[in-house]
């Protein structure tokens, strides 16, 4: 009785550990400040079974107890001193701006960043709208932005998000 309770254990645990690994595509975006910001962090991209990709990471230098509009742009280019050579938002569906979660956003419309007492905000989303892989909706290579303020999610075709803070390029 004692053995089939110990492989029972055994086995509930290797399964259990199996859930979380994924065998799809990761991306990391290194986000350094630009010109005249302290704004800095990491952002990791995997992407899981049926084509969810998690975002998770840690964005730090920000205003505290604010939020900080969030996207991906469609350029990786983060060689101008304000971060405009990343170009506008991530949009393939040339849809209008919008707020994630909803019918109508660009793929790269992400969730604003929530600044704690510190200025550091907590990176955790997931999202059907990207990829890592092939494809139009594939982020690798694009840029990852923070903004100054928050995102409005209705003014077009940015959400009047202001300056850019950050920059970052999503590598595989």
């Amino acid at each position: 009785m004692t053995y089939r309770l110990l492989l029972l254990s055994l086995t509930t645990a290797a399964l259990t550990g199996c859930a979380g690994i994924s065998n799809g595509p990761s991306a990391t975006a290194e986000l350094k400040p630009t010109q005249g910001s302290a704004v800095a962090g990491k952002v990791h991209f995997v992407q899981h079974m049926h084509g969810i990709v998690k975002l998770s990471g840690q964005v730090s230098g920000l205003k505290p107890n604010a939020e900080h509009g969030f996207h991906i742009h469609e350029t990786g280019d983060c060689s101008s001193p304000d971060a405009s050579s990343a170009g506008g938002h991530f949009n393939p569906g040339n849809t209008p701006h919008g707020k994630h979660g909803h019918n109508l956003q660009h793929a790269g419309d992400l969730p604003s960043l929530r600044a704690n007492a510190s200025g550091m905000a907590v990176v955790q989303y997931e999202t059907a709208q990207i990829s890592l892989g092939n494809g139009t909706n594939n982020v690798a290579g694009r840029a990852l932005i923070v903004h100054a303020e928050p995102d409005d999610f209705t003014s077009q075709p940015t959400g009047n998000a202001g300056a850019r803070l950050a920059c970052a390029i999503i590598q595989r």
